[in-house]
């Protein structure tokens, strides 16, 4: 592949903003590529009449757009002018915050349960996912009833179904120069209008919510340096996957800001620019932000918001911690072929060594999906040597905006898109582009040759809209292509897959009847002057409910039957008995295959039935797996509950809402947490309640999550098998410690007690281990909480989707351990669920198997000491073996929230 990206892995200077000194070690020359793009803007200190001894990084950093924005929004700083070391925390207070349907039911209820009065700062609530309502009956439009009547109840802003999708209302209502926006959804990206925007899980917007702050490690800063202007036919979305192929693999931008710089921004329009920036959460960064102009200026304007702009640029000398060189010039238009956005090549490339490059594309993708049941296949695509695809979408965030679409128009119109298999559809990505588009004729141009227009929805980036046929191929302008966002059900032997191109290569590909085409083949003027674009504030005005700063406290929630509360969660015990409940080797582990997206995430509002599909495509035993040993838990609990009543605090209730006692870091070790109001008929007590199986099936079936699960055949589970769920009348059988167990002997062990062969070992060896702290099996249960974990290479790449993290816990997780965690923000969705991060120091060195135990003594305390080594023991059959499990970087609230059990029980308790 052409080298369109380079980079420099030193330090950086930027001068005047537009002259590049590197801080290249001694003897190192720069290579010939990054000679070539830095040409006329590289310099030497002494140039300048700069001693290089006298540079100062730490000074120079406070130059950079990102410190200024971070220090102004810094808690913690008694100056703005502070300059932060490696070590320091920051404690954000950002300006507003923004979620959409399928995540802002949990965060309300989260914050509701944990104190919440009225919302402290703007908080859009957008209804751009689950917009159809064509699933589960009533439970989409439930969840967006809901999110209206908790907008007039708490004083938020709500955006109904088809009127925008959340971040493109963000950049025209909510975006501002210098202001921080929090989004519950991983494309918060508003960078190149000046904000600097974060996308995580729904606990860290819960916390502001809450007037508390996000605290995160002082980021490293890395400069994305444009030249040149891109050629004809070279959309934003082959800018971005380029960007994303050069340094997706290498995490070379991982939990960093891109801070873009550089005299090749100003050959951009605004649409360009928010394409290309919405779509640097593939690269795994944590924000971006971008210098403005003139050209910001107008956008503004034009949105009816003047006094939102402002000027925004590095200083006379700002100091980066690394440096992306793009040449836009030489770029080339691409597709990213399944299943991610960095696996990427020039179309031209591709269109040279089809067969080569589409067979190892195929086998790679076989290793992923790992299922026998499963024909994937690539080259059966190629017709007369070239790719020749069956679907094509433009939507959303990335590809939905005004820009693209007239592109679209222009090469589509005179042409037929023909009447073939092969479709075309639009998404608009809000009301008032949308309308532009009908009155300068661009949607008639695209309708009349066959395209279909729609209105603003997400659906096609995440599986709840377009899912193409069996087998089928879709290419999309869109944000991802992992392994079945479209929507197929692998678990009911479906497959279909996405490549990810922009908007004008997608546009040539279909007036070519679906033959690949690179958009750089078409014809294009010499020069053509952008569309104008006007912004019609009426769309809004008639139709967004816009209450910030007026409350209606009286307002009641329209709560409907899908809508759960979440259920308790307990404290951290004294220690912890782990199984291994899961193991996935894959380099990475997508929240997608934690959790699927698609018609799953309507149970989103629901956390007892949405779990039930935790990794159900990936490893479909997992669930049934966890059920059991949290049966195990729930039979521990009772059996203290009998023995040594004192050792379970019960919980209180109060005017019919459930609170907590305030939790000390010594506080009760098994003491159970509420979670509430805790509404009837939803498993009342313990973590994970009965479901009436017959719901469970029915639900489960018209999910569809496959996965092998009976319910998705429409089978109901034995009584048998109920007997196994777990229930406040607790489990007995083999899987179990039985109600009636007696406890005897020399270790307090005896086979009547209903506990299983494994478990007698275990418990045995655990006390043999540990023959001075435990006097007997009683003792042992009465200080050791019981759950699972996953055992994982690399988990978390993808949304920021807190219920990657919850279901585990829901379902008695009690711990991730891995090589490393692919996002910061599935790394804090588990630490605000009250999971551990371990982190391992080879993941192979480890090799642990299904059904292993870690026994891990002395947790509670060890998190309390803000211990960072943390000794355990690995019980496999063969004995048992002492290892080490790291949990590094925890700051002193995210530790009392994993003492506390969960965010919730955390803040609740305060």
């Amino acid at each position: 592949m052409p080298d369109m990206v380079r980079l420099l892995k030193n330090g950086v200077y930027l001068i005047q903003g537009t002259k590049v000194l590197p801080t290249v070690g001694a003897g190192v020359q720069l290579g010939a590529g990054i000679q070539d793009v830095l040409r006329g803007h590289q310099v030497e200190a002494e140039e300048l009449g700069l001693n290089p001894a006298s540079l100062d990084p730490s000074s120079a950093r406070k130059s950079t757009i990102s410190y200024r924005i971070l220090s102004a929004h810094n808690a913690a700083s008694d100056s703005p002018t502070d300059v932060p070391n490696e070590r320091e925390t920051l404690k954000i207070r950002f300006d507003a915050l923004a979620s959409h349907d399928i995540t802002y039911v949990g965060i309300v209820q989260t914050a509701r349960a944990s104190g919440l009065k009225e919302f402290p700062l703007p908080y859009v609530l957008t209804n751009c996912h689950n917009s159809l309502c064509a699933v589960g009956g009533t439970i989409n439009e439930d969840d967006h009833v809901f999110g209206l009547s908790a907008a007039q109840k708490y004083g938020g802003i709500y955006v109904p179904a088809h009127e925008a999708v959340i971040h493109q209302y963000m950049r025209e209502m909510m975006a501002r120069c210098g202001a921080m926006i929090l989004g519950s959804d991983s494309h918060t990206r508003y960078g190149a209008l000046g904000t600097m925007a974060i996308g995580e899980g729904g606990p860290e917007l819960v916390k502001q919510l809450l007037e508390k702050t996000y605290d995160i490690p002082y980021p490293e800063i890395i400069a994305v340096y444009l030249t040149g202007q891109p050629r004809p036919g070279v959309g934003p979305q082959d800018v971005a996957l380029a960007l994303i192929a050069a340094v997706f693999k290498n995490g070379f931008v991982k939990n960093k800001i891109l801070e873009f710089v550089g005299p090749g921004i100003a050959n951009l329009s605004l649409d360009y620019r928010n394409g290309i920036d919405t779509m640097t959460t593939e690269t795994t960064c944590l924000s971006s932000i971008w210098l403005t102009d003139e050209k910001v200026k107008e956008y503004f304007q034009v949105h009816g918001r003047p006094e939102g702009y402002a000027r925004l640029g590095p200083g006379e000398i700002a100091y980066y911690d690394g440096m992306v060189l793009i040449d836009l010039a030489e770029v080339e238009p691409m597709i990213a072929l399944p299943f991610h956005p960095s696996n990427a090549y020039p179309i031209s490339e591709l269109n040279r060594n089809a067969r080569e490059i589409l067979a190892a594309v195929e086998e790679e993708g076989l290793k992923q999906l790992d299922n026998p049941a499963i024909r994937f296949s690539l080259t059966d695509h190629l017709v007369g040597g070239r790719l020749r695809v069956d679907q094509a979408v433009v939507a959303g965030c990335a590809g939905g905006t005004f820009e693209n679409l007239v592109q679209v128009a222009d090469i589509v119109d005179r042409h037929s898109i023909g009447s073939t298999a092969f479709s075309f559809s639009v998404y608009p990505a809000s009301q008032p582009v949308y309308l532009q588009l009908v009155e300068n004729g661009a949607a008639a141009k695209m309708m009349r040759a066959g395209v279909t227009v729609k209105t603003a929805f997400c659906g096609p980036c995440f599986g709840a809209g377009d899912v193409p046929a069996n087998g089928s191929l879709s290419v999309r302008h869109t944000t991802r292509n992992f392994p079945n966002r479209e929507g197929s059900k692998p678990g009911e032997g479906q497959i279909a897959s996405v490549a990810l191109m922009d908007a004008r290569s997608i546009a040539a590909t279909a007036i070519n009847g679906g033959r690949l085409t690179s958009a750089a083949e078409l014809a294009w003027p010499a020069s053509a002057e952008p569309e104008p674009y006007e912004f019609d504030r009426e769309i809004y005005a008639h139709r967004v409910y816009q209450g910030f700063r007026s409350p209606q406290p009286e307002q009641a929630l329209r709560l409907g039957p899908n809508i759960a509360d979440w259920p308790r969660m307990s404290a951290l015990p004294e220690n912890l008995l782990l199984q291994v409940a899961a193991v996935l080797h894959d380099p990475v582990t997508t929240t997608d295959e934690l959790i699927p997206s698609g018609e799953t995430s309507s149970y989103r509002s629901n956390p007892l039935k949405l779990a039930e599909f935790t990794l159900s495509r990936k490893d479909p035993g997992y669930v049934e797996r966890a059920k059991q040993i949290q049966a195990l838990e729930l039979e521990r609990r009772q059996f203290i509950a009998k023995r040594v009543p004192s050792r379970l605090t019960p919980t209180e209730e109060v005017t019919g809402a459930r609170t907590v006692k305030k939790i000390a870091d010594e506080g009760s070790a098994t003491g159970e947490i509420a979670m509430g109001p805790v509404r009837e008929g939803l498993a009342g007590s313990v973590v994970t309640g009965k479901l009436a199986a017959k719901d469970v099936a029915a639900e489960k079936a018209a999910a569809g999550s496959g996965g092998g699960e009976k319910a998705a055949a429409g089978q109901v589970p034995t009584a048998a098998e109920e007997a196994e769920t777990p229930s406040e009348a607790g489990i007995s059988g083999e899987t179990g410690i039985s109600k009636e167990a007696e406890i005897s002997g020399e270790t307090g062990i005896s086979r009547e007690a209903g506990i299983s062969e494994s478990w007698r070992e275990v418990c045995s060896k655990v006390l043999k281990n540990h023959p001075g702290s435990f006097a007997d099996l009683t003792a042992l249960l009465e200080s050791t909480g019981i759950g699972t974990t996953i055992y994982a290479v690399k988990p978390g790449d993808g949304s920021a989707r807190e219920q990657a993290a919850s279901c585990q816990k829901v379902l008695g997780g009690w711990a991730n351990i891995a090589n490393e965690y692919a996002t910061k923000r599935y790394r804090s969705n588990l630490i605000n669920w009250g999971m551990l991060p371990f982190t391992v120091e080879s993941i192979v060195g480890l090799s642990l198997k299904l059904a292993d135990f870690i026994f891990i003594p002395d947790i509670r305390a060890r998190v309390s000491r803000g211990e960072e080594v943390i000794p355990a023991e690995l019980i496999t059959p063969a004995g048992v073996k002492p290892i080490e499990l790291w949990l590094k970087d925890l700051t002193n609230d995210e530790r009392k929230i994993i003492l506390a059990g969960c965010l919730i029980n955390y803040y609740a308790g305060e």
